[in-house]
């Protein structure tokens, strides 16, 4: 199989077909932040965190597959300044008060604040009041720490096959539903494996009873059983 050859920020690099430049990337330890890639399962290009530029487009880097001679920037000031401004509305759009939240010092939204240097939020806040839905047995989903990254749906459809989430609506009023937007508890196709429990990156879609700064997350699940089954 023939290989490619491009250059991500002046390191001459080789990919093999169907790599994304985010796999590319990462295998030469070049670090690109991302939310809604996790391993194990597809690249949607959903939280636009990933953008690297290519012959002056910005694309996502999750989805974008390396081509021959590609020259791709990852850490120019405009990308910087780009990834910013998202996480800013990331943060805006829900309600994101670590202090108050129970994977605080354990979520990935927070942690890329922190990287990306996003000392404050320039946008207004939308500040919105969805109900917490706790009427699972053992898990419960406050929809205003959600950012929409989709890995619970991809979870719960690619990896244990229920099908459970989904998404409803569209812009601002846009959210994750179980089976047919009934409550949680009443998803009969739900198996309560917990995988989109895992798979969740911030303190949206979490175990009852943790309390403030308690819940880590395994987000290495995934791709582990992805990969067992690989190996059966």
């Amino acid at each position: 199989m023939d290989k490619i050859t491009l250059t991500i920020d002046g390191q001459l690099l080789t990919a093999s077909p169907g790599e994304t430049l985010l796999t590319v990337a990462t295998r030469n330890g070049i670090r690109i932040p991302t939310l809604c890639h996790l391993e194990g399962l597809t690249d949607v290009g959903a939280c636009r965190l990933c953008i690297v530029e290519v012959i002056g487009q910005l694309v996502p880097a999750c989805t974008t597959e390396a081509a021959n001679e590609m020259v791709v920037k990852t850490r120019t000031e405009a990308i910087k300044k780009y990834r910013r401004q998202v996480l800013e509305m990331l943060f805006a759009e829900g309600n994101h008060v670590c202090s108050f939240c129970i994977s605080n010092g354990g979520c990935e939204l927070q942690d890329l604040a922190c990287e990306l240097e996003m000392h404050s939020v320039t946008v207004p806040y939308a500040y919105p009041r969805n109900r917490v839905d706790a009427s699972h047995p053992w898990f419960l989903i406050d929809r205003d720490r959600c950012v929409l990254c989709g890995r619970c749906v991809r979870a719960c459809g690619e990896v244990e096959g229920a099908h459970t989430w989904a998404f409803a609506e569209r812009g601002h009023t846009a959210r994750v539903i179980t089976d047919l937007d009934v409550d949680w508890g009443d998803a009969e196709s739900c198996t309560s494996c917990g995988k989109c429990v895992e798979s969740c990156p911030t303190g949206a879609i979490a175990l009852k009873g943790a309390s403030n700064a308690e819940m880590r997350k395994d987000t290495d699940m995934v791709a582990r059983l992805v990969e067992r089954r690989e190996h059966e």
